[in-house]
């Protein structure tokens, strides 16, 4: 028993599970995972080498990891209606820099959206490999918070990139892959569309499918999507497939974690389901709920609102308070959340002027809309009384009650 021979191990686990019980779990790009995903992630798979692709490996005694990676790739085929997939990229960031060397030449020309206007930071930042091996050119918000369509067109024919990036991390509005499409053909550009944080809205068909425009597609297995921790690439060109292939194997990585794939392969079983579709309905539900209940007690929201799970809240505006200052202070009182940097910040990355919250995983633990006005009440409650001790200790209360009615236990 890991309690007897490691007990510091132990003892830390035992305390996140605590911590994961009672809080009230607000960061968009997390969420709670199935028992059934937990115990693939934690098989003795964990044990087998399997460099390579199913019946091309490296080593001998793959037969039944080779059985795992098909119904991954079957099972994510049919999710997304995809002809060509590779499962084995351990992150989205892997994934990213796999679909950008199927694609490009070191300091080719690429455009992404800004980071700080909900980009992610391998869609160009500096401080990203992203950044360091390509020549990134950003595109905005327009003022009301929304993609600026008619702008892109306009940069992506001043610049000519070889590639065009949609897809974000703080961006609470639906894209649309159709018109990405048209920009990147007319300026003869690939499109690449990274929909790490909308595939679970997307496999459920709540958000449009990127795959009947998109060159290459890239996404996490985790966030929306619900399962374990990772990354896959899909598309439906076969030339493009084998170069990703190719460039996942042994272009980046080594050995491919198939305890990670097999729990890949159960969560994309679970997304199959109708359940997983009534699941994300509650998602945008719960999300335009907290996003209304909001707006009601005086908050601005970027772009005003969102069409997903995600929301973005402009608390220095709102309540004089940097995100940085609101992410510590709801943490302390179990809620937790991200700061976040909103169009146009005033301040610095690591201080912000905004928090992003998120919906998964407290829909996941089964709360709907009436929890979401309670949230919402907290959150404000928390900062407009922020230097209120027992106000706060009020609303850590509060939040106590609420996550117990919610156990994790029966997820």
């Amino acid at each position: 028993m890991l309690k007897d021979k490691d007990y510091k191990i132990y003892e830390a686990i035992c305390l996140e599970q605590k911590r994961q019980e009672e809080h009230l779990e607000l960061i968009a790009s997390e969420n709670y995972v199935s028992k059934e995903v937990l115990e693939a992630a934690g098989s003795i798979l964990t044990n087998k080498y399997a460099e390579g692709y199913p019946a091309k490996r490296y080593y001998g005694g793959c037969e039944y990891v080779d059985m795992v990676e098909n119904l991954a790739k079957e099972r994510l085929k049919k999710l997304f209606n995809a002809k060509f997939v590779n499962v084995q990229p351990h992150s989205g960031s892997q994934a990213n820099m796999g679909a950008y060397r199927a694609l490009l030449h070191s300091q080719d020309t690429v455009m992404g959206l800004a980071l700080d206007h909900g980009g992610h930071l391998t869609h160009g930042h500096i401080l990203s490999f992203s950044g360091q091996d390509y020549h990134f050119v950003p595109y905005y918000l327009n003022d009301k918070g929304y993609i600026d369509y008619d702008e892109v067109l306009r940069i992506a024919k001043e610049v000519k990139p070889k590639l065009i990036v949609t897809g974000a991390s703080a961006y609470p509005r639906k894209i649309d892959f159709e018109r990405f499409s048209k920009i990147a053909k007319e300026v003869g550009a690939y499109l690449m569309v990274d929909m790490a944080h909308i595939a679970g809205l997307v496999a459920a068909g709540l958000h449009e499918n990127p795959l009947p425009y998109a060159d290459i597609v890239t996404s996490t297995t985790h966030k929306t999507l619900r399962g374990p921790r990772g990354g896959i690439i899909l598309t439906n060109n076969e030339e493009i497939a084998k170069k990703i292939d190719k460039n996942i194997f042994p272009g980046i990585q080594g050995g491919p974690l198939m305890h990670i794939i097999a729990a890949k392969a159960v969560a994309f079983g679970e997304a199959l389901k109708e359940e997983f579709v009534n699941y994300q309905k509650q998602v945008i539900k719960n999300a335009e709920a907290l996003a209304n209940e909001l707006k009601k007690l005086g908050y601005k929201l970027v772009s005003g609102g969102t069409d997903n799970h995600l929301i973005l809240v402009d608390v220095k505006s709102s309540v004089g308070l940097t995100g940085k200052y609101a992410e510590k202070l709801l943490c302390s009182l179990n809620i937790t959340c991200n700061k976040n940097t909103i169009p146009n910040d005033t301040e610095k990355p690591m201080i912000s002027s905004g928090i992003r919250l998120g919906t998964p995983a407290i829909t996941t633990r089964g709360m709907k809309e009436e929890e979401m006005a309670t949230i919402a009440y907290l959150i404000d409650k928390a900062l407009k009384n922020h230097d209120n001790e027992k106000i706060k200790n009020q609303v850590k209360a509060e939040v106590l009650l609420l996550t117990s009615k919610f156990p994790l236990k029966n997820i």
